[in-house]
C-alpha cells in the first residue's frame, strides 16, 4: 500500500488583533496631593492581588498610597476547579503579553501619580515573578521612578542593559531575599550575581530569616530603613 501526502489547499496562519479587556487592581490609600510615596507591588506567579496586598499594611502611612495591579491571565491552580490565581506571562505568544502588561502597567501609572503631591516618590516593587515583569515595564516605558525593589526575583537575562545605565544612576536598586529561599539555591544565587555584574546595574542585597515569600517584618524594615528612612507621615 502506498502513502500519499495530501497537502491541504487551504494554509493555517496565525492573526493578532488587539482587543479592550478589564484589569483589576487593588489600593491601600487614597490618591490625592497630600501622597507622598506611591508604591505599585507586583504579584509573583499563582497569587492574586487582593491577597498580595494585605502584606502592605506593613508600610501603609496616611502619606502613602500602595497599588497592587493583578496579573491579565487567571487559572484554576488545581486543574479545572479550585482555587483562582494570577500569572503575569508564560511563553506563548511572550513578547504579545509583555507589551499587554506593560501597557496596562504604563496605563495604571499615569492613572495615578499626575493626581500625587508633585515630589511623590515612585517606589516600584516586585515579587518572584513581579521582578521580571517590572524589569521589562522599566525597560519597555521607562517611568519615572526612585525606587526599585526586587523580592525573592530575577531580572531578565535576555534584555541589553547597558545602553540605559544612564537612567539608572540616580535610581536605587534593593534586592531581597529569604535565606531559606527553595528556588534561589546557592548556584542560582550565584548565577544571579554573575548575571547581575554584566548589566552594570547596582543592586544592594538584603536577606532575611524565610523562604519564598514577602515577610510582612522584613518589608515593615525595608520601608523603614530604605523608603522612609525615619521620615515620619
Amino acid at each position: 500500500m502506498r502513502e500519499f501526502l495530501l497537502l491541504h489547499p487551504l494554509m493555517i496562519q496565525e492573526h493578532l488583533l488587539q482587543v479592550s479587556r478589564t484589569a483589576r487592581y487593588y489600593t491601600l490609600g487614597a490618591k490625592g496631593t497630600s501622597i507622598k510615596y506611591c508604591w505599585i507591588a507586583c504579584h509573583g506567579y499563582g497569587q492574586l492581588a487582593k491577597h498580595f496586598i494585605r502584606k502592605f499594611d506593613a508600610v501603609a502611612r496616611e502619606d502613602t498610597l500602595i497599588i497592587a495591579p493583578e496579573g491579565l491571565s487567571r487559572f484554576y491552580w488545581n486543574g479545572l476547579s479550585g482555587d483562582v490565581k494570577a500569572s503575569w506571562m508564560t511563553k506563548e505568544a511572550r513578547l504579545d503579553e509583555i507589551d499587554d502588561y506593560a501597557n496596562y502597567l504604563s496605563q495604571l501609572y499615569d492613572h495615578f501619580v499626575p493626581s500625587l503631591a508633585p515630589d511623590v516618590r515612585i517606589i516600584l516593587f516586585g515579587f518572584s515573578q513581579g521582578c521580571a515583569t517590572q524589569m521589562r515595564w522599566i525597560m519597555r516605558d521607562f517611568p519615572n521612578f526612585h525606587q526599585l525593589i526586587l523580592w525573592a526575583g530575577t531580572i531578565p537575562e535576555d534584555i541589553d542593559y547597558q545602553p540605559h545605565l544612564s537612567f539608572f544612576q540616580d535610581k536605587d536598586i534593593h534586592f531581597i531575599y529569604g535565606n531559606q529561599d527553595q528556588f534561589l539555591t546557592p548556584d542560582r544565587m550565584d548565577f544571579y550575581r554573575r548575571e547581575i555584574d554584566k548589566t552594570g546595574l547596582s543592586l544592594q542585597e538584603h536577606s532575611f530569616e524565610g523562604r519564598h515569600v514577602v515577610d510582612r517584618d522584613m518589608l515593615r524594615r525595608v520601608g523603614e530603613e530604605v523608603v522612609y528612612r525615619g521620615k515620619k507621615s
